[in-house]
């Protein structure tokens, strides 16, 4: 079994209160480095690549590299999802660890809260994290996600000053992002290895929603996911742990991915069933049938 990816939650604080993310109700916590040893030494089996990101920001850990030290010296490779709101220059220099290989900064972090903080500063720290890759000609890819798209443009004015401000800085052409648009899931490239991702929004899973229904997920196939207490869940959006699968303080990986309940959600998947009652209701899984995916 070789998942594609591993997402796992050093942290589940994000120092934010986005309005597209579900209210945060487990306990503030961040797992311990000798811990995240004892994962990443499990799952290195499993997957070559492992993303430090669920609910939190691994941004807002001042020890971020010690992290990365240890994924490294795992033979893995990493993604960051940050908000863009914690790229001062000490955090910053973190990310250009040999371990790196994207980063993930969701712009619609900034319009989505009440922060004091003008959109020009936001966007400062992250043009200049841009700014340092290509002078460095460092490897990692940056992915500026715009996760924003909906049929009404509801964040047309935001999206539309954003892309004034990427124009000027890559230099390029005047309305040329809005030229290469086609309303759906697609990157724009901007500069070396830097990408504008745009995406529709989407509705978190969550045992309230009205939607039920089959269907087809990467959960325990392409991808899992260890929270930060250590429980094993099947994807990226569990962030509640839900579909609590086995603690990896407790139980190996090994013997949690051959466990009753893991099995009968690989194996629902691959008929396209969902033995869940969050994964029934998660609309997501529709994007896979249309062939999109997390990434």
């Amino acid at each position: 079994m070789k998942f594609h990816r591993a997402y796992i939650e050093i942290t589940n604080v994000c120092g934010l209160s986005c309005s597209f993310c579900p209210p945060k109700s487990q306990p503030t916590l961040t797992m311990e480095l000798p811990f995240f040893q004892s994962v990443v030494e499990q799952l290195r089996e499993y997957t070559d690549e492992i993303a430090l990101h669920v609910m939190g920001d691994p941004m807002v850990l001042s020890n971020l590299k010690s992290y990365l030290d240890i994924a490294y010296a795992c033979g893995l490779k990493v993604m960051i999802t940050t908000s863009g709101f914690y790229l001062d220059s000490m955090r910053r220099e973190a990310l250009f660890h040999p371990a790196l290989r994207q980063v993930n900064i969701s712009l619609n972090s900034f319009n989505k809260n009440s922060v004091a903080r003008t959109f020009e500063a936001y966007m400062e720290n992250i043009l200049t994290l841009c700014d340092e890759k290509l002078s460095q000609q460092s490897d990692f890819f940056i992915n500026l996600r715009l996760w924003n798209l909906d049929e009404v443009q509801s964040e047309k004015e935001f999206n539309t000053n954003l892309f004034s401000l990427l124009e000027n800085h890559f230099g390029l052409q005047e309305g040329e992002i809005v030229s290469q648009m086609n309303g759906e899931r697609q990157s724009i490239r901007l500069a070396s290895k830097i990408l504008l991702h745009f995406d529709r929004y989407f509705e978190w899973p969550s045992l309230s929603n009205t939607v039920l229904s089959d269907g087809y997920c990467h959960g325990l196939s392409k991808q899992i996911a260890i929270l930060a207490d250590g429980r094993v869940v099947p994807c990226c959006l569990d962030g509640e742990g839900i579909m609590d699968l086995g603690n990896l303080r407790a139980t190996n990986l090994g013997k949690i991915l051959i466990s009753k309940r893991s099995l009968a959600i690989r194996e629902g998947f691959a008929k396209g069933q969902c033995s869940e009652e969050l994964c029934q209701k998660c609309s997501y899984k529709e994007r896979f049938r249309k062939g999109l995916s997390n990434d």
